[in-house]
């Protein structure tokens, strides 16, 4: 799962909020799709960008990560890196594109845990979920010191 940082839990409340404003979420879009709006947070490339580097390949969001090497030099495998960089996994992104990662769905009300990955409102829930998730992991990592009473002087 993605590094518990407050850089991460950023950019999934960052990217549920864009989607939230977007009139255009688009799920067969690579740059309007659930990767493609954290693509869009985390590099600052347009949808148009991203989705002109998607179609120099094949596939979707998942088929091009399958295909993923770090060294092809590959506009869309630079991109994937620069994702990954800021502590993603292939995996992270391969269950946001389908809303599947059991410990996010896990942490949803029972009655919300069928999601729709390509509906607007299921995408910005699960990503919510996420970052809740990931916060609280964060908050129970920080060990605060034992301070002593003052002493009177």
């Amino acid at each position: 799962m993605a590094k518990v940082t407050p850089e991460i839990i950023h950019v999934l409340r960052k990217t549920a909020e864009a989607i939230r404003k977007s009139t255009a979420y688009q799920w067969g879009h690579m740059g309007l799709c659930n990767c493609g709006f954290l693509a869009q947070q985390i590099t600052q490339l347009r949808k148009d960008e991203i989705h002109t580097r998607a179609m120099q390949r094949h596939g979707d969001w998942t088929e091009q990560l399958n295909d993923y090497c770090p060294t092809s030099g590959m506009p869309m495998d630079v991109l994937i890196a620069d994702i990954l960089k800021v502590g993603f996994d292939i995996d992270d992104l391969k269950h946001l594109e389908r809303l599947s990662d059991p410990r996010v769905k896990q942490s949803l009300p029972e009655a919300r845990r069928n999601l729709s990955f390509n509906a607007k409102e299921d995408v910005i829930c699960y990503l919510e979920t996420w970052a809740d998730q990931l916060e609280t992991e964060l908050i129970t990592k920080i060990n605060l010191p034992i301070l002593e009473p003052a002493v009177p002087v």
